[in-house]
């Protein structure tokens, strides 16, 4: 069924699956809490009536600044079922950047997390500020339920009044580069996808999803949040980052929607438990693998079968047993590293989207998954490319534009409703495939382009290299910044009878220096002479969100990242 807003749709799903478990909410050692959709709807109600108590009306500005959670996603219907807008902020965010959303998009509330993300509005003027969950004497937003000041008949009355183009949120971008903008959603944007993914991936109401991505994104916010709601299906929220594992094997997740840095992370743990193992294990894992991506590219692999049972089901067991498909967004997912979960029998779907079209544009198909690429378009989104390789997207799930910002939009949207993307791409055999972004491209002293983004996949298919950034603009040749992956250098010194542990020691050991040289001269292996890296440094310390070298959805701010190691880069220069 298609519905015209989300407030329709919640009281639509909530009525037709009343019975049917819709949330999971973490206990710390203990299952999860089942809560049906009919008591979802109760509580949500409660939550509308206290955001009328506080004086929110239709079409006011409602920041919510948390981390993700139940009352996170009650908040949101909450708002949607009212016909606020809800404006979500990272609760990574200092406060300089909050106050700037919450003055840019004119809010009237700030529902805020506790009294820690409280603080950050201190010195604004004008607006309320009142915490999502209770803490000591002070209420959260189910405290301040009245159901009495909104009745239900009332409450169905003004969700039903809502139209498709109204106002459904306002995403800032991460802000790569620039000030965020404000995305502009409507509900259509959502309502639309919703009624057009089923049809190109087999989702069914028997989904349970389990949500530990921040809902402030909107990737999350969309494919973890709205879709499995107007599927009738069950998520489940984890207690923490912590505690992730353990909540796959309590909530038995049928689909997870995973970054790429997460999946490598769990790759390399695999790996490095392998390595641990006794050397048959280790062997009929290496046998798993190479039989796998011969099955995989349709060669002939007799043991692949047998090898996914001994090994893979194993694998599939840690993510809690019932795993159909990790989707993969956010970021360019390395090919490799969605070939180690293929070839393990286990479906790593990449897509892809941006804010601006409501996260969903193309995504791999299960029966189709080609992992070079994020697949072909979506249902009701036309796909196009420019002739100067840019990707251009037009369809229902396109965003009004940028708040306040008609220039920026106009730049954006062109005239016949074509979102300008910012990256380059490819159409292969109907599949799209992101090749880099257009700001990236790197113009060498000797007018060369060179794509970083292929070659930063490749040095970081190193284990030893967490992350790598090309450098080449007016240089003689491409030069790279690498992040070590510390923990592993740590462990390959040990192994050695060398003990040094701190990140600014390994960059500068000899024995690290050597080591890093070797796997950047293999990633130049099948290169062409001018992409190749000929210089690179080593960066002293991780990239993080807390020092802004990664935006809230663990993007690299290149910008940030040169003006942060500038003598690093002085040095690459000479």
């Amino acid at each position: 069924m298609v519905y015209a807003t989300l407030g329709q749709m919640f009281l639509g799903q909530t009525e037709r699956f009343a019975t049917k478990t819709a949330h999971l909410i973490p206990q710390s050692g203990k299952d999860p809490i089942p809560v049906t959709y009919g008591e979802l709807r109760t509580q949500v109600h409660g939550f509308a009536s206290a955001l009328v108590g506080l004086g929110v009306q239709r079409g006011d500005r409602v920041v919510l600044q948390a981390e993700s959670s139940a009352d996170w996603a009650m908040c949101d219907w909450a708002c949607q079922t009212l016909g606020a807008v809800l404006v979500p902020i990272y609760p990574t965010l200092p406060a300089d950047q909050s106050q700037y959303i919450v003055q840019d998009c004119g809010a009237k509330l700030v529902v805020s997390q506790n009294t820690k993300q409280a603080v950050k509005m201190e010195g604004l003027t004008g607006i309320q500020v009142v915490l999502l969950s209770k803490e000591g004497d002070q209420p959260g937003l189910k405290e301040r339920a009245q159901p009495d000041q909104l009745s239900q008949d009332a409450w169905v009355q003004g969700a039903q009044a809502a139209d498709e183009e109204d106002l459904a949120t306002l995403i800032y971008t991460s802000g790569t580069t620039g000030v965020p903008k404000g995305v502009m959603l409507p509900h259509r944007a959502f309502t639309y996808l919703c009624a057009d993914i089923p049809s190109c991936i087999p989702l069914k109401e028997e989904d349970v999803f389990l949500s530990f991505l921040p809902l402030s994104h909107v990737f999350e916010r969309f494919a973890g949040h709205v879709l499995p709601m107007s599927m009738g299906a069950t998520i489940g929220y984890v207690g923490s980052l912590a505690s992730l594992g353990h909540d796959m094997e309590r909530v038995k997740p049928t689909i997870m929607l995973v970054v790429p840095r997460l999946l490598e992370s769990l790759k390399g743990r695999i790996e490095d438990g392998v390595l641990k193992a006794p050397p048959l294990r280790q062997r009929l894992f290496r046998m798993a693998q190479e039989q796998g991506l011969k099955r995989m590219r349709g060669e002939f692999a007799p043991l692949a079968g047998v090898l996914e049972g001994l090994v893979g089901s194993k694998i599939k067991a840690k993510f809690g047993g019932r795993l159909r498909y990790f989707v993969s967004g956010g970021a360019a997912l390395p090919t490799h590293v969605s070939e180690f979960y293929l070839a393990l029998g286990i479906h790593v779907l990449q897509g892809y989207g941006l804010t601006e079209n409501c996260a969903a544009a193309c995504i791999n198909r299960p029966e189709d998954n080609r992992p070079d690429t994020v697949g072909p378009p979506l249902k009701g989104v036309e796909v196009k490319i420019a002739p100067d390789g840019e990707i251009l997207l037009r369809g229902r799930c396109i965003m009004q534009g940028y708040y306040n910002l008609p220039e920026d939009t106009a730049a954006t949207l062109d005239a016949e409703g074509w979102l300008h993307t910012g990256d380059i791409g490819e159409l292969d055999r109907g599949n799209l495939r992101i090749t880099d972004r257009k700001k990236d491209l790197l113009v060498l002293g000797n007018g060369k382009n060179v794509a970083p983004q292929p070659i930063e996949s490749r040095l970081k298919e190193s284990a030893y290299i967490n992350e790598a950034v090309l450098l080449g603009d007016g240089m003689e040749s491409v030069v790279a910044m690498i992040v070590p992956e510390f923990e592993r250098v740590a462990t390959w010194l040990k192994e050695k009878g060398v003990n040094v542990k701190e990140p600014e020691e390994m960059a500068v050991h000899p024995d690290v220096i050597a080591l890093i040289k070797g796997e950047v001269q293999r990633a130049n292996e099948g290169l062409a002479d001018f992409e190749r890296v000929k210089r690179h440094v080593l960066v002293p310390a991780p990239f993080s969100i807390e020092g802004g070298e990664l935006t809230p959805s663990l993007k690299v701010r290149r910008k940030v990242v040169k003006e942060k190691y500038a003598n690093l880069v002085d040095a690459l220069k000479r």
